[in-house]
Order: structure tokens, then C-alpha cells, then sequence
């Protein structure tokens, strides 16, 4: 990339610099991207670079240096969230790096199956469970969303285990833990106890590669590939979820868009009622209910 000596370049010359080396490595929305690389050096939210732009305002040598280094980074596709060390989550801002799975704005319509059941349960304190945690940020807002609620979430990689703790303390909630065991082995404390559990659980089958690098090279194998049909772990969370929901408890599972009918199959075929597939904001099948 190029410099300019005589004078300090603009907001705007930097940004869409950025934004053109993006496009060429063929970063999704590069230009959103080249925003909040900007935004994250200079310490400023997305809005705030835009006003900066219109203002003609200037951006220091040694700024313009640090985003010139992540914009290399960001064009050899590694996540945008590795880069800034965070990911946004409905209300939450998660740390996030090497060895868990980046949250997913499609996961934030998930988790709200989750938050309407918790909240139409008639209990003080009514319990949910997030299996196979990751970042901690289904668990978070749960439990940040629901505050009567007790949450607990579990995670079986050691990698992610530490991201979800971390998470779980910096922000500050004292009514969810995060629990490192294997998921078949989870909680069984609360057997019979829980209303509701869910889970995003690795859904990809085994040969169905990734296109996207930032997904193919960055995000943890074991949080995307769910054996030969995608579905070993959710086969997993069926019997778990039997085991710690009371009767009338409610499933809720994220999967693939493809994958609605035959996950109602499974879930009907060991015994859960009221299977239920629902669409996504894009109109894709994403989010599988059913009732215990």
C-alpha cells in the first residue's frame, strides 16, 4: 500500500484503501470490514468512523501504520473477530480468538426460542442449559436477558472452556456457570429439573467442506463437522435434553438449512412431542423445537 509524506491522509482515503485491498482478496462486505478495522485502531464504533469520514477528518502516522498490519491480516481471511479479540452477540460484546467458535448473527435469533421460553416458565427461578457452549454467548444472554434465570453451560473442548469462562466473568453475571465434562455426562445434578435447553451444536456432515476460508482454516474443527450425516452430536443432545428436562421442558436446536425434516424425525423417533422447524431473517430453515 502506499503512503502519502506530505500530509496526514484522511479517514476517508485510509477506509476505502482498506476496503480495496479487501475486495480483492474477496472478503465479504469489505467495505464494513475496512470500517471497523479503522474503528478498532482508532478506538471508535462503526457510526463514529462514518462521521469521521464526513468530517474530512485525518488519521496519525502510527494509526495508519496498525491499519494497514490488520488489514493484511484480514486479506489473508483470518476472522475479523481473531483480529479485534471481539464479537458482537444480540446485546453482548465477546472475547474471542484462536480455538472457539465465532458467534454467528443467526444464532441470535436462535437463542431468542430459548429466552421466550425461560421467560414464559411460572417459576422464580427457572433453569436453562446452553450444551456445548463454545464462546459462552448463548449461555450470556440467557442469563444477562432472563436475570431471574439460572443458566449453566457446558463445554467439553479445553480450548473453548477457557473463552466461555472468561466470558462468563467479564461480564459480571452471577447466575450462570460454565461446567467443563463431556456432554453425554452433563449436569446430571439437575435431572428432571431443567426448562429449557439448547444447543448449537457442529451440524456439518463430514464432507461437506467449508467454502469460506474464515470457517474453513480459523473456526475449531470439532464446533463444525457432526459426523458423516452432521447429526452424531444432535443424536447426543436428544438423549441428554430427555434426561435433564422435566415433562413439558423445551428442546431448541440450531442446524443446517437442509437439515429441518430429518432432525424432526430423529427427535419424534425418540420420543419428543411438537417437532417444529422455524425459518431464519433469510427465510432458511435454522431453528428446531420440541417439547418433552
Amino acid at each position: 500500500m502506499s503512503s502519502e509524506a506530505s500530509s496526514p491522509p484522511s479517514v476517508r482515503s485510509v477506509r476505502d484503501e482498506v476496503a480495496a485491498l479487501l475486495a480483492r482478496a474477496g472478503v465479504p462486505d469489505p467495505e464494513v470490514d475496512a470500517d471497523l478495522l479503522v474503528g478498532h485502531v482508532l478506538g471508535e464504533g462503526r457510526g463514529r468512523v462514518q462521521a469521521l469520514i464526513h468530517l474530512d477528518a485525518t488519521v496519525q502516522d502510527a494509526d495508519v501504520s496498525r491499519i494497514r498490519e490488520l488489514a493484511e491480516r484480514r486479506a489473508t481471511r483470518e476472522p475479523l473477530q481473531h483480529i479485534t479479540g471481539t464479537a458482537p452477540f444480540r446485546s453482548l460484546e465477546l472475547a474471542v480468538g484462536p480455538g472457539v467458535f465465532v458467534p454467528r448473527p443467526e444464532t441470535e435469533q436462535v437463542v431468542q426460542f430459548a429466552i421466550d421460553a425461560l421467560r414464559s416458565v411460572p417459576s422464580a427461578e427457572p433453569i436453562g442449559v446452553d450444551l456445548g457452549t463454545g464462546s459462552g454467548a448463548i449461555a450470556l444472554a440467557m442469563a444477562t436477558e432472563v436475570p431471574h434465570a439460572r443458566i449453566h453451560a457446558v463445554e467439553n473442548s479445553p480450548e473453548a472452556f477457557i473463552w466461555a469462562r472468561r466470558n462468563v466473568e467479564e461480564s459480571g453475571v452471577t447466575n450462570a456457570r460454565v461446567v467443563f465434562v463431556d456432554l453425554a455426562d452433563a449436569l446430571p445434578e439437575l435431572d428432571g429439573t431443567v426448562d429449557v435447553v439448547i444447543s448449537n451444536p457442529p451440524y456439518i456432515p463430514a464432507e461437506a467442506i467449508p467454502r469460506d476460508p474464515e470457517v474453513r482454516l480459523y473456526d475449531p474443527p470439532a464446533a463444525l463437522y457432526g459426523g458423516q450425516d452432521g447429526l452424531d452430536v444432535v443424536r447426543t443432545i436428544s438423549r441428554v435434553a430427555q434426561r435433564l428436562l422435566h415433562e413439558g421442558g423445551t428442546l431448541v436446536l440450531e442446524h443446517g438449512e437442509l437439515q429441518g425434516a430429518e432432525i424432526r424425525e430423529l427427535l419424534t423417533a425418540d420420543g419428543w412431542r411438537a417437532a417444529a422447524t422455524h425459518r431464519d431473517l433469510t427465510t432458511r430453515d435454522r431453528t428446531t423445537t420440541a417439547i418433552r
